[in-house]
């Protein structure tokens, strides 16, 4: 991500200058030392030394604010604080009150460098100290009710925003532990489903195999029928870990959803997705045990293709995906609609990706069109919402 947040180290050149240019655009509210120093009436020298502790005081608080980590109590942090103050009161003093307006920004880098435990009695002996150099200071109090409010207010923003800042990254690592776990804990159930379903069978074969071996040469008959039953054992096991696998890697549509608003919104691109009531709706209108695996697997892994086709080469800025329930002749079809405004990509024909979507979407009895329109590229992907059957009545790919 380009930006960078309140109290973090710019990572690379676009966060620096996206800080600079934010933090550079609060230093408007100096323009009352620069028309001080312009047209306050000073001599030549006391203008010299102005401008000389103007740019080193914001000099020092441009390092305070960009070299600082995430509220971290340093020698340089508390050290800059406490130069920044006795130079703002040293310039109101000398100067003018006019130059009351330094401790506002010594108040809001107190908020956005220190901790917690420290900001919030560091901004308020900060404002104390506006307060007694503001009655010091020659028509001070009349600018103290103007000062005042800002720095203690904006002081404790800061805080706020530096404490929302360190949520939220808490929050992402979070969620990246919990995928993590849930990762772990599904190959954990994957492994515990091929260790229940194999166990048993390798075992049986083990026997059998003993058995077999034991029977020959003196009784044939008998370890023939060991084999046998070695071979319909060892079937049934490849059957069953089949299905165990296959459920392992099924896609389903929710969850592809979720991970296409993840992948758009971290490419930068803007989401149009079905809601959970619209997909409930659609997927659950095929009766009343709903779409067939089968199906939504198919057009689960038509949305993965198609998203991930949009992150990578579109240079799309909107996508748009819509899932609707249709009746045509041949019956009712589920139909996934995927529509960018981007280039679709430089390829002059179809990749290995969609290539291969074709084929899964034609053993689910389905189709898939893609291509490019007026305004970007659209992938079409149509699958029948009930599984057609056999000659038998049964569905076809109901077996293993």
């Amino acid at each position: 991500m380009s930006s960078v947040g309140i109290g973090q180290r710019p990572q690379n050149h676009r966060q620096r200058l996206v800080k600079a240019v934010w933090t550079g655009i609060w230093l408007v509210y100096l323009s009352a030392p620069v028309s001080d120093l312009v047209h306050g009436g000073h001599s030549t020298g006391v203008v010299v030394l102005g401008w000389i502790g103007l740019v080193v005081f914001v000099a020092w608080y441009g390092v305070l604010v960009f070299r600082t980590g995430r509220g971290e109590v340093t020698p340089l942090v508390l050290g800059s604080l406490v130069v920044l103050s006795a130079q703002s009161g040293l310039l109101a003093v000398s100067l003018g009150r006019e130059w009351l307006v330094l401790f506002v920004y010594v108040s809001i880098a107190s908020g956005a460098v220190l901790p917690l435990r420290m900001s919030r009695w560091a901004i308020p002996a900060v404002s104390a100290l506006l307060t007694a150099i503001a009655l010091a200071v020659p028509g001070g109090k009349a600018y103290l009710a103007g000062l005042l409010i800002p720095a203690f207010l904006g002081g404790f923003a800061m805080t706020g925003v530096r404490e929302l800042v360190r949520t939220t990254i808490a929050l992402r690592e979070a969620r990246a532990t919990v995928a993590q776990l849930a990762a772990n804990e599904e190959r954990l159930r994957l492994a515990r489903d091929l260790h229940d379903l194999l166990g048993h069978s390798l075992s049986l074969i083990t026997l059998k195999s003993e058995l077999a071996g034991r029977m020959l040469p003196g009784q044939p008959e008998k370890a023939a029928q060991q084999v046998a039953d070695i071979e319909q054992v060892s079937r049934q096991a490849l059957v069953d870990v089949r299905e165990a696998v296959t459920g392992y890697r099924r896609p389903r549509l929710s969850g592809e959803l979720a991970g296409a608003q993840v992948a758009l919104t971290a490419a930068g691109i803007t989401a149009e997705l079905p809601t959970e009531p619209d997909l409930a709706g659609v997927v659950g209108a095929a009766g009343a045990a709903g779409v067939a695996e089968e199906t939504e697997s198919a057009l689960a892994w038509a949305l993965r293709e198609a998203i991930t086709n949009v992150v990578r080469h579109s240079g799309a800025r909107r996508c748009a995906v819509e899932l609707v329930r249709r009746q045509t002749l041949d019956g009712p079809v589920l139909e996934l609609v995927v529509e960018d405004d981007g280039s679709g990509g430089s390829g002059d024909g179809p990749g290995n990706g969609l290539t291969g979507l074709t084929e899964r979407l034609e053993k689910a009895g389905g189709t898939l069109e893609a291509g490019r329109v007026r305004r970007g590229f659209r992938l079409v992907a149509r699958v029948p919402a009930e599984a057609p059957a056999d000659a038998g009545g049964h569905p076809v790919g109901s077996g293993a």
